[in-house]
């Protein structure tokens, strides 16, 4: 009888792809997440974002005067 069986190089290279792919979807989440959060924070008004990091920190009880 022969023997049918693929190589395990190919497989492992298969499975190691895969990993590494499904590895970076959360860094490009992560870093699309990022983009748009340092985005919209550019082009908001500045008392804006002065309001909503004061009402954060008050949030947490931490007192910021």
């Amino acid at each position: 009888m022969a023997n049918t069986a693929q190589p395990t190089t190919s497989n492992s290279a298969e499975r190691r792809t895969a990993l590494s792919a499904r590895r970076l979807w959360p860094v490009f989440f992560a870093a699309l997440l990022g983009v748009s959060i340092i985005y919209g924070v550019g082009f908001a008004n500045s008392s804006t974002v002065h309001n909503a990091a004061h009402d954060t920190r008050h949030s947490f009880a931490f007192p910021c005067h």
